[in-house]
Formats: structure tokens, C-alpha cells, sequence
């Protein structure tokens, strides 16, 4: 139990990292998990501020100066409700949120230069501990219904939905196109962020509150679109984004050029053992280019190296400053060997005789900011240099992409492919179909595991105020 000078007496706690040498060759994760004490210790560092900025940067908003003091109290299973009444996932975005850019970054002891409080790790041990304690979501007081929701895509957004949707009495039958649930959490993040068993646990604890998942079913293949509008009384779409963003340039169909998704699908589906007709893909001892600075970058070079590759650089068009993903990220992936060459955009790619491959990158400078406020990458005349490598794996986002039973069902998108669905509406996330609501990376485009949650959870509500269960 912490008094009011605990967070000048206690440093920031995260849980101890594993050495790099260790870390680059096993897929496990990187930081091992906070104890009783250390989670009090860090808990208690809370300064339970009155206007609570944690609480205002999270996605879902959780009561996070509410569960830290329940943990100080050592009341596990009241800070696991309590929890959950926000996040439907939270031992998950404990591990993979961007913490250092939301909550942690906005607490008041990092403001005040002191480490903030290990917001993230304690997220994660609480409802680690609490379900190994036997704790589980309470459906004793649920009043169930005769509704029923299909929910497609078992992602991030799919799963808040069905949470909400479960404990409200609605019972959501959630299809996926794969084989495990979790979409882009089990087959694009890696193990050393996100261990599988931990979204496996997630499923049998879902199940048990009442969720079905009908696995491997692809909608408008195995079962049509207006199949599950004649026999569910709505339906959700969490489809996420996974279309890739290709870069233009000339050598991006060449062997030996991949996109990161399939790359980083391959590696989960070879530790889960799961390829069947696919073959392995491994970069031992390859020379690896991985052209982006998001966090799938991060991951592709990672993944990289914990494949035996032999050298590993990662080439952003801007500065470091100025790239898209975790700063956590890149430093763990700089300590693990990962070369980094900012202000560098590729301009070809080209097969060498010897089936090798020759990437040609031109040096860039930062111009004027663009329409979002960031500074555009523009091309050094002159400045083009070659890099020999075996293979390059192509990392520059994602994007939603339109449906062929779209257009049947009737439901819109815009420009860039994403659903047309608006929180701010008498039914929030409903789409142009009535009947149809979508939420997370398929409405708002690539975007943050937590905020996908968020709106999965967001567009259930609406969806029990259409059904009029609310």
C-alpha cells in the first residue's frame, strides 16, 4: 500500500525486458509480467488525479485511477469488473496498445518527468491474475432475449460487439474467414507481442458467457449476405482492413518481393501449426529490406530477425520523428539488430541475375506539412543508391476494401473503400442497409486495436437500441 510520495520513492515499473540476445531468437514475449508486489507498488504510484488525463487519451475511456486503487486494496476481482465494463479485451491491449502515445503518455508523473505509471503491465495483470484466480464475467443477473446478431469478423471489433451484445442477453453467432478467432491479434501480430494463448483463453472465456463462433466461413463464399439478414435479426461487420497499400514503383510483383501480412500470417500460422497447403516462409539467412515505419513494419523486421535473417534494415521515407509507429516498437527492434535508414523512399526494385534483388532507394527531405498536418517526403535529385538484398517485404499500411455483395445488400462506402456508418446517429454505426452495423478499422480505416473495440462495443449499443432491447 502506497502513501502520496510513492511515485518519488518507486521508479516506473513496466516488468523486466528479456536481453536482446535472447530476445532474437525465441517468439515469446518480451516482457515478463508484473508480480502482487510490483503491481501494488506501481498501482500505488497513482496520483488519482481529479481530472484524470489516462483516462480522457484511452480509446474506451476505463476507469483507470479506479482499478489502480482497487488493485493497492488488493480487491482483484472488483478491479476485473470493473475492467471489463470498459474494454472487452483488456489483457490484450494491455500488451499491445501504444500506451507511451495514450494513457501513459498523457499520466501526470510522465508530464512531471517522474516515469509514468505502468498503466499497460498492470491492465494486463489484472486480468491475468484474476482469471487464474477463477474469476469470470458474472451472466447470472443477463435477461436473455429471442434476438440474434451475426457478427462477421472475430477481430478486435467483432469480439467488443459480441461482449456487449452477450451480456445485454442477445445471443451473437460471430463468423471468420480463419481458423482461430482474433483476426489481425492471432495471424498479424507476433508472439513476442502477443502470445496466442492468450487470445485462445479470451474464446473459451466468451464462449462460456454464450458467444458461437462458426470458424473457417467466409461470407459470400460459404454462406451469402442475405442468408444471415433472413435469419438474424441484424448484423455486424468487423471485417478490419487488410488490402495493402502498394508503393507504385516498378519491381513490386518481382519474386522475392512480399507483402508483410501474408509474411507475418505465414510466421503465426507456423508456430500454431496451421499452413496445410502453405509453405513455410523464413528469412534465415537472408538479407531483409522492410520499406515503412509503422508498427507492421516493426513486426516484419522483428519476425526477421527471430528467423535467423542476416541482416535486417528497415528504410522510412522520413525521419524518425516524423514515423507512424511506436517509439517502444523501434527501440526494441533497434535493440534486437534491426539497421534503420531514415529519409529513404524506394524508386525500384530490380531482380539480379543470381535471382537476388536490387532495391534502389532515393534520399528524401521533409517539405511543407500536408492536409493532416504532416510534413511530405520529398525526393533528392541525384540521391538514388542500391541496396543488394534477398528479399524486401513491403509494410506501408492498410486499407478497407469494398465487398462484391455490397452492392447487394446495399450497403455504401466512400472513396477509399470504408463502410459508411456514423457513431453520431439515431442508431450509432449503423450502415445504409437498416439491418447492417459496422465499426473499427473497416469504417474509421487501419487504426488501433483499443479503438476498434471501442466502436465494435459502440455500434452494439446501437444495435440493441434498434432492436429495441434498450
Amino acid at each position: 500500500m502506497g502513501d502520496v510520495f510513492q511515485f518519488m520513492n518507486v521508479q516506473r515499473n513496466p516488468g523486466e525486458k528479456l536481453p536482446a540476445e535472447l530476445r532474437r531468437r525465441k517468439f515469446i514475449e518480451i516482457y515478463t509480467p508484473l508480480d502482487a508486489h510490483d503491481a501494488d507498488e506501481q498501482a500505488g504510484r497513482c496520483l488519482s488525479c481529479g481530472n484524470p488525463y489516462c483516462e480522457w487519451e484511452c480509446p474506451v475511456h476505463n476507469y483507470i485511477p479506479n482499478w489502480l486503487k482497487l488493485v493497492t486494496e488488493g480487491k482483484l476481482f472488483e478491479a476485473a469488473e470493473l475492467s471489463h465494463k470498459t474494454n472487452s479485451l483488456p489483457e490484450i491491449c494491455g500488451r499491445v496498445c501504444p500506451q507511451d502515445r495514450l494513457c501513459e503518455g498523457s499520466c501526470t508523473l510522465n508530464q512531471g518527468g517522474f516515469g509514468a505509471v505502468s498503466i499497460g503491465s498492470v491492465e494486463k495483470y489484472i486480468t491475468d491474475e484474476a482469471f487464474k484466480a477463477g474469476w469470470r464475467p458474472d451472466m447470472s443477473k443477463v435477461v436473455w432475449t429471442d434476438r440474434k446478431v451475426a457478427v462477421i469478423g472475430a477481430g478486435p471489433a467483432g469480439l467488443g460487439c459480441a461482449d456487449v451484445l452477450v451480456r445485454n442477453g442477445v445471443k451473437p453467432v460471430v463468423f471468420d474467414r480463419y481458423e482461430e478467432i482474433g483476426g489481425l491479434l492471432t495471424f498479424g501480430i507476433p508472439e513476442f507481442k502477443l502470445e496466442k494463448s492468450v487470445v485462445a483463453r479470451r474464446r473459451e472465456i466468451m464462449e462460456g458467457m454464450g458467444v458461437e463462433f462458426r470458424l473457417g466461413v467466409e461470407i459470400g463464399r460459404d454462406i451469402s449476405i442475405d442468408t444471415l439478414l433472413g435469419e438474424y435479426d441484424a448484423v455486424f461487420m468487423g471485417m478490419g482492413a487488410y488490402q495493402y497499400m502498394k508503393g507504385g514503383f516498378a519491381g513490386e510483383a518481382l519474386p522475392g518481393v512480399m507483402e508483410a501480412l501474408p509474411f507475418l500470417i505465414n510466421n503465426v500460422r507456423q508456430s500454431l501449426g496451421t499452413l496445410k497447403d502453405e509453405a513455410p516462409v523464413s528469412m534465415e539467412g537472408k538479407r531483409v529490406v522492410v520499406l515503412g515505419g509503422g508498427d507492421t513494419a516493426m513486426d516484419c523486421n522483428r519476425t526477421s530477425i527471430r528467423q535467423g535473417a542476416k541482416r535486417v534494415i528497415c528504410a522510412y521515407r522520413r525521419d524518425e520523428a516524423n514515423m507512424p509507429g511506436s517509439r517502444r516498437e523501434v527501440g526494441n527492434a533497434r535493440e534486437e539488430g534491426v539497421e534503420f535508414l531514415w529519409n529513404r523512399q524506394p524508386v525500384a526494385i530490380e531482380a539480379a541475375a543470381d535471382g537476388s534483388l536490387r532495391l534502389k532507394l532515393a534520399e528524401t527531405r521533409l517539405g511543407e506539412p500536408d492536409a493532416k498536418g504532416r510534413r511530405s517526403a520529398e525526393v533528392v535529385s541525384g540521391s538514388e543508391q542500391v541496396i543488394e538484398c534477398d528479399h524486401v517485404i513491403i509494410a506501408f499500411g492498410f486499407q478497407a476494401e469494398r465487398q462484391s455483395w455490397f452492392d447487394g445488400a446495399l450497403i455504401a462506402t466512400d472513396e477509399r473503400g470504408r463502410t459508411r456508418a456514423a457513431e453520431k446517429q439515431l442508431y450509432k454505426f449503423q450502415t445504409s442497409n437498416p439491418k447492417v452495423f459496422a465499426g473499427g478499422d473497416q469504417v474509421r480505416g487501419a487504426d488501433l486495436v483499443v479503438r476498434a473495440v471501442f466502436e465494435g462495443r459502440q455500434a452494439a449499443e446501437g444495435m440493441l437500441a434498434y432492436l429495441k432491447v434498450w
